[in-house]
């Protein structure tokens, strides 16, 4: 029911986009652009905004400044009065809550907004039929809404939010009620179903792994305000500051010093607070104060000295904390307190002397100015 995508075309674009309430500013100097067929994510901790800024683009939250726009088709620029109604965008929200109503079977719930919109009934069953197909419940289509189970209905709720081929599809959140193993499964199915259907969204979430596994844009906030605009790899492995890397996974964040750049591969040696020597991706001018980020993951714990790595030191194990896939170690580092996440298929003793190294380009210098 898609046509090809073209990925030229612009979806969303908003600029200098401000939310205030009272004397708090919500949202702050928001700008950027989606491509059609694109999946963008929002991504922070609770309070950052992110939920504001999806109200605004979906027409349910009124900016103090800025502008959206949709295909090229202004819906709301505060400089020249313009504010579209929110049923007039053609857009469609999925909720955190299901929102689907008990009193009607499946196939009802789902045609509902195609009959507000008076859609001939032809047409009707043979949108529904495809979006319950789509979401693999058309078994269900006559059955009511309370005799589903929790991920039932939440793929009843995105057949109803996508049936009429809106032109950006919203999530709020939708995921958060269900248990972990659903949660994990339904990502995976979301992230095909939107593929399979080619349309563009915005997903809100304070879940990391979510804004990295279904996104092909990722957007980090922290209060109100943009932290890094960037694709979910080089938001993972190349953090902006040193809000992002703590956020976006575990993070050991050490201060240091730089000494400036090792060569032009862009590495440079920083001594760390405790006098230890380290290279790392990224560069500071010499002698300037910075921040070494490392992701918990990143570092690795041997019995013995690799002699791989530049990157190697002595740490004995304070702490070990069995997590089934992974074992949390704390490491005591001359002083420095490192937190590992290592396979389990092999243990280590607390007490314990071992070899802890990293990769250079997995270390990385960030500016103490945020």
């Amino acid at each position: 029911m898609n046509e090809a995508i073209d990925t030229n075309v612009v979806a969303l674009e908003i600029n200098s986009l401000g939310v205030r309430y009272g004397d708090v500013q919500a949202v702050q100097d928001v700008n950027f652009t989606l491509q059609k067929g694109q999946h963008l994510t929002l991504v922070g901790p609770s309070g950052c905004g992110k939920t504001t800024i999806l109200r605004a683009i979906a027409g349910l939250e009124t900016p103090t400044q800025g502008s959206i726009s949709l295909f090229n088709r202004t819906v709301f620029d505060a400089a020249a009065g313009i504010n579209v109604p929110a049923e007039e965008r053609e857009l469609s929200m999925v909720f955190q809550s299901y929102a689907i109503w008990p009193h009607m079977t499946v196939f009802d719930n789902v045609a509902y907004g195609l009959r507000l919109r008076k859609v001939p009934k032809d047409e009707i069953s043979r949108r529904v039929t495809w979006a319950l197909d789509m979401v693999g419940i058309n078994e269900f289509a006559n059955r009511e809404a309370p005799q589903l189970s929790g991920g039932q209905q939440q793929r009843v709720a995105l057949a109803r939010s996508f049936v009429f081929n809106p032109a950006i599809l919203l999530f709020d959140e939708p995921l958060s009620n269900l248990d972990a193993k659903l949660r994990t499964q339904m990502r995976v199915e979301l992230k095909e179903l939107t593929t399979r259907i080619g349309i563009t969204s915005v997903y809100v979430t304070h879940d990391q792994e979510e804004a990295l596994s279904l996104s092909d844009v990722v957007i980090v906030l922290d209060q109100g305000k943009m932290q890094q605009l960037s694709d979910p790899i080089t938001t993972y492995f190349r953090p902006a500051n040193t809000f992002v890397s703590e956020f976006m996974g575990t993070s050991n964040v050490i201060s240091a010093r730089s000494k400036g750049p090792v060569n032009s591969s862009g590495l440079s040696l920083v001594e760390l607070e405790n006098g230890f020597e380290i290279y790392c991706s990224g560069q500071l001018p010499k002698n300037e104060p910075g921040i070494v980020a490392i992701k918990s993951v990143h570092l690795h714990i041997t019995p013995t000295d690799p002699n791989k790595h530049k990157n190697c030191w002595q740490c004995r194990i304070v702490t070990r904390l069995f997590v089934g896939d992974f074992v949390e170690y704390r490491l005591d580092f001359d002083g420095l307190n490192l937190l590992v996440r290592d396979l389990s298929y092999r243990l280590f003793d607390e007490g314990q002397l071992v070899y802890c190294h990293v990769k250079p380009e997995h270390a990385n210098l960030l500016s103490m100015v945020q």
